[in-house]
């Protein structure tokens, strides 16, 4: 057959009909996944159209799988977050949904704390195993979706769960099958899709969830788990590793809709944000992150991370409030107590430091000459200099207008009386053998010791 897309515009050749593989020994792709080497990344040069879909967004995880790397949060701490991730999203919702455990008390404490809150977004999703007596933990909550753990590399079904591909399969269908029957939407969690079998078994699967959601007058979700990390964005990689080659085949072959498609990455290879931005480019609306990034082993993709992505492709932020991402940093660092490395993209504490005195004289001059973007306006995160032996006048002057919020005719230039006297103080710290660098506190004390009438015009300024 032969049909019209309205998406191309092209005459499209009908999609070809994969079947189950239903082999007797496991297929574990040991030319790439040898264990005793890196795993190797392999290309056959097919490429794939990029296929941006109409609308993209973020998904949560932090409450499910980024919780599972750190001290749980408290309902409280949780319901904090959750208002925070609403107001990043916007009223677009464009971080879409946050997914939750249903396990204990404190699980279920924490989804009814976050219910009666009556946000539009982020709609409140679950997550469960395969098994009947999960869902009815589901039923339970009243949610109107939840992801189901649907593993599908022959690591898991036959390493881990010691079953064939058909009775993997069948096992999955029925769970999905009781959901459905019970008017909840499944959204099925290919585990392991970067070691999958493709067209083995993730494409049959896939097809039948489909005719599944069809049959029941409803619809199933499917989100691709890279739970290794060892997804590939280059151009003309091969599978099961090439992100574009997941994406399209689950949107072209399974003919699964952009808006019912996810993305869940792992940062094992330092590629997390660059697969997220590749899933998203080649067809998948959806990509699922967490605060922070954090998550098994070296974690989730950010979701900050993929908030700054969204307005560089879109050129917009669509009504996302990205001030929102410092106050979420700081409450995870203050109040919960998870530690954020210093130089951490757009939450670290060095993030936009700079120490070099020759920047901090380019800053000095001019801002954008050594920031990123505006940093204050976009994440209310001021450009700011740290002082040490290597700060010269310029970085002294910097942190000056920075720390006292000098603006405009009252800013302080390198060859200020006060900021050379800071200066001098500074060096003789630096030659009796200090090696680390000065705070804010002690600049302060500094500036007052160096003239107490400036020093209390700076504070004016300052607390203004």
């Amino acid at each position: 057959m032969i049909e019209f897309s309205k998406r191309s515009n092209q005459l499209m050749q009908s999609k070809y009909q994969y079947e189950l593989q239903d082999v007797a020994e496991p297929n574990l792709y040991r030319e790439i996944y040898d264990y005793e080497n890196v795993p190797k990344i392999t290309f056959n040069n097919r490429l794939v159209p990029i296929n941006m879909p109409d609308e993209i967004w973020m998904t949560d995880t932090t409450f499910r799988d980024g919780q599972q790397s750190v001290s749980p949060f408290t309902p409280k701490q949780i319901e904090h977050l959750f208002k925070l991730l609403a107001r990043l999203g916007g009223p677009k919702g464009l971080v879409r949904q946050s997914e939750f455990f249903l396990y204990t008390d404190k699980d279920r404490e924490a989804l009814e704390l976050c219910q009666a809150l009556g946000l539009p977004f982020p709609e409140i999703t679950t997550w469960i195993r395969a098994n009947a007596g999960d869902f009815k933990l589901v039923k339970a909550a009243g949610v109107k979706e939840t992801g189901i753990l649907v593993s599908c590399s022959d690591y898991h079904i036959f390493k881990k769960m010691h079953l064939s591909r058909a009775q993997a399969m069948d096992k999955y269908l029925g769970i999905v099958k009781a959901a459905l029957e019970e008017g909840i939407i499944p959204r099925c969690h290919f585990e392991d899709i970067t070691r999958a079998d493709f067209y083995g078994f993730v494409l049959p699967f896939a097809e039948q969830l489909m005719k599944l959601g069809v049959q029941a007058g409803s619809y199933i979700k499917v989100r691709a788990c890279d739970t290794m990390g060892y997804g590939i964005h280059y151009p003309g990689a091969a599978l099961p590793r090439s992100v574009p080659g997941i994406i399209y085949g689950l949107n072209h072959y399974a003919q699964i809709p952009s808006e019912h498609l996810e993305w869940h990455g792992h940062n094992d290879f330092y590629k997390v944000v660059a697969n997220a931005g590749t899933a998203w480019m080649y067809g998948c609306a959806s990509v699922n992150c967490s605060l922070l990034g954090i998550g098994e082993r070296t974690g989730n993709c950010p979701l900050e991370a993929m908030a700054i992505e969204y307005q560089a492709l879109r050129g917009t932020t669509d009504g996302m409030d990205l001030t929102v991402i410092t106050e979420i940093a700081d409450y995870m660092e203050r109040e919960i107590g998870i530690e954020i490395s210093p130089r951490q993209p757009f939450v670290g504490r060095a993030f936009n430091v700079t120490r070099a005195g020759i920047h901090a004289d380019g800053l000095l001059k001019d801002e954008e000459i050594y920031n990123i973007f505006d940093t204050t306006k976009i994440l209310n995160r001021p450009a700011t200099v740290a002082v040490d032996s290597h700060s010269g006048l310029a970085g002294v002057a910097h942190w000056m207008n920075g720390y006292f919020r000098l603006k405009g005719d009252d800013v302080v230039d390198k060859q200020d009386a006060l900021v050379m006297a800071v200066k001098t103080m500074v060096d003789a710290l630096y030659v009796e053998g200090r090696n680390t660098v000065m705070g804010d506190g002690e600049l302060e004390i500094m500036v007052r010791d160096a003239g107490m009438q400036r020093y209390q015009a700076l504070l004016w300024h300052k607390n203004r």
